[in-house]
């Protein structure tokens, strides 16, 4: 489905037709580029869009079925990159991801979108306040969207580091339940994450530093910069990996701990009762001769015996902390 198609010179709009091959055929005579954005188009849609703009199968048969790596392809002058994008639901601590494919040619750029993230209906209207950046052509568009992809991967690395936090304060508390379940599709989540941040690395390197590619040197720095904020998000979404993993190790651990004070707790109660169980059970013998039975104070002197000896064994095993 086409959302938005709008032909640009001199980094000013330029009103008219809605029709992109009219718009087309305006910017390659006139000057300046069309800027047209799809959401999910079918086959049939695209094919029309292909047509006029030349655009090769392999990228076209990409852009209408996704599910691609982040990457940077050269078509002869038409240049093919593809973005993931990535919405993350703090209720449910959930990432969902989309893509972006890029076509960038001399007097055009087409962008394509699949599935949640990072809208770009604002991108569009502020890169429209700024005719001196828009004015360098289809690069400066890649490059808005690219950075504004970049920014949702910031701040969805601060917001799994609060969670992470959180998971992290509950394993070291004193609740004594066991997080490992919320720690692994929580680390799940971060490798889907990653699986969108990392790849995006080399195809922005070749867009700051590939002189192949028809790039105006005033755009360059920007995509630089686009891999340095890139390079943050990258960054943290490997200490976050690396920190679940580390408090999954130590859950695994506090509960191993747990377990072990359970089992000193159980064992001391045991020893409590072996005492008087053992007495007990040799006074309940019933023989004819057995010392002390004929003794007045046997009884309580028994009794005393137990009630100290027990005594004994639990200020011992306090002392020792398996009570």
């Amino acid at each position: 489905m086409l959302v938005n198609c709008a032909w640009y010179r001199d980094g000013e709009r330029q009103e008219g037709s809605t029709d992109f091959s009219d718009l087309v055929s305006l910017a390659r005579a006139q000057g300046g580029f069309v800027w047209a954005g799809f959401a999910s188009p079918g086959s049939i849609e695209f094919d029309e869009v292909a047509r006029e703009f030349d655009l090769h199968p392999l990228a076209v048969e990409d852009a209408v079925h996704a599910h691609q790596r982040p990457k940077i392809e050269n078509y002869g002058p038409i240049t093919f990159v593809v973005l993931r994008t990535v919405f993350y639901e703090e209720s449910t601590s959930q990432i969902s991801t989309g893509e972006l494919m890029c076509f960038i040619g001399d007097a055009f750029v087409v962008i394509v979108r699949h599935g949640e993230g990072a809208p770009l209906a604002t991108v569009r209207q502020e890169l429209e306040k700024r005719p001196a950046h828009l004015a360098q052509g289809p690069f400066a568009v890649l490059h808005a969207v690219i950075d504004r992809v970049i920014d949702t991967y910031v701040e969805i690395g601060m917001q799994l580091a609060e969670d992470v936090g959180i998971l992290e304060s509950e394993v070291f508390g004193t609740n004594r339940k066991s997080w490992s379940q919320e720690i692994y599709l929580l680390k799940r989540e971060v490798i889907e994450f990653r699986h969108s941040v990392d790849p995006l690395a080399i195809p922005l390197d070749r867009l700051s530093s590939d002189l192949t590619l028809q790039i105006p040197e005033k755009i360059r720095p920007f995509f630089r910069d686009t891999s340095d904020h890139l390079a943050r998000a990258s960054d943290l979404a490997a200490g976050l990996d690396a920190l679940l993993s580390s408090v999954l190790s130590a859950d695994l651990a506090q509960v191993q701990v747990r377990q072990n004070e359970d089992m000193r707790k159980i064992t001391a109660w045991v020893a409590l009762g072996v005492a008087p169980t053992m007495i007990a059970g040799v006074y309940g013998m019933n023989f004819d001769h057995m010392p002390e039975l004929r003794w007045t104070y046997s009884y309580p002197a028994v009794l005393s015996g137990l009630g100290l000896f027990t005594l004994f064994l639990v200020r011992k095993f306090k002392k020792s902390g398996w009570l």
